[in-house]
């Protein structure tokens, strides 16, 4: 019997490893994929250790362009760009950790941490007060860099911003909260990035609903850079570190002194404008929000008409 039981042990356990191999294989796979079909367009610089990935177009008056959690430079390159470079230097940088930028070691994905090293990048490639415009989580770090290094920025135009701590993220956030880097590392090697190609569908219609996704939002838009694994786990650090950060920064709305623009989707399904938009009028002296009826979180593929519109009026203000 013990004979027996020791052969189905190791038949298990060739399984397993066969099983792990595939998936070992399948992500590098797709990350191979991904960087063939959207490679690196930018330049790089070394910022506190963070080797940092960013694109630039036009002349004028700087704008920089900080993206949200799991996003990368092209969700701006690719609906604003052509739209705005004849009138402003634009800047669109991959966060720490995203698109084709490298984290220190040691990183906490923190919004002070994020918001310090976005500080040092203006001033390492010499850029004036920019006006900031920040998707989603990055909204959030533009908030941060504003509070905590408010000499560096001329203004705020934030898109569908996170602003408020929640008591619980969506459900379909779940598969993001994993604390131990360890088991981030391993899942992000072997079956995180197979299953994200799987439930890709499911995704993009939480994100990008009750708007459809673009089709050329995989190549173009640089959705597929999202299946590689040092994406996955840059996104999960970002998501965890939220837990408390959000809160601190919240406190310290009043102390603001810039003109702040919020736009956001009525129909937003990833966060809602009662609890992140809303909530800031009466708080911020230079303050003014526009509510998109029925759009989603992504107004820059949505409506970039007006989202265009909505930071050439910010930068109006931002550039006195």
């Amino acid at each position: 019997m013990a004979q027996y039981l020791g052969w189905l042990l190791a038949i298990v356990f060739l399984v397993a490893c066969l099983v792990l191999g595939f998936f070992v294989l399948a992500t590098r796979r797709l990350a191979r994929e991904a960087e063939t079909r959207v490679p690196a367009r930018g330049r790089f610089v070394t910022v506190a250790g963070n080797r940092l990935h960013y694109v630039e177009a036009g002349q004028g008056r700087p704008i920089l362009f900080l993206h949200g959690l799991g996003g990368q430079l092209h969700h701006f390159r690719h609906t604003l760009f052509s739209r705005l470079a004849g009138d402003f230097h634009l800047i669109a940088l991959d966060r720490p950790g995203s698109g084709y930028s490298v984290r220190a070691g040691g990183a906490t994905g923190r919004l002070g941490e994020q918001a310090a090293i976005v500080a040092a990048f203006i001033d390492e490639i010499g850029l004036e007060r920019p006006l900031v415009v920040g998707h989603s989580l990055g909204g959030g770090v533009a908030l941060a860099l504003a509070l905590d290094h408010p000499g560096k920025v001329g203004g705020l135009a934030l898109l569908s911003p996170v602003t408020h701590q929640e008591s619980a993220a969506p459900p379909q956030f779940a598969a993001l909260s994993i604390r131990s880097p360890l088991k981030r590392r391993l899942l992000a090697h072997t079956t995180a990035i197979p299953m994200a190609m799987k439930r890709a569908p499911q995704t993009l219609a939480f994100v990008f609903g009750p708007q459809a996704a673009p089709q050329d939002y995989i190549i173009a838009g640089g959705g597929i850079l999202g299946l590689r694994p040092s994406h996955f786990e840059a996104t999960v650090m970002d998501f965890v570190a939220l837990e408390h950060e959000v809160a601190r920064y919240e406190a310290r709305l009043e102390e603001l002194d810039l003109p702040v623009g919020v736009l956001f989707g009525t129909a937003d399904q990833v966060i809602r404008h009662e609890d992140h938009a809303l909530p800031l009028a009466g708080r911020i002296r230079d303050f003014e929000l526009e509510l998109l009826e029925g759009v989603g979180h992504m107004p820059q593929f949505a409506l970039p008409d007006r989202v265009e519109a909505f930071i050439r009026r910010m930068a109006e203000k931002a550039f006195v």
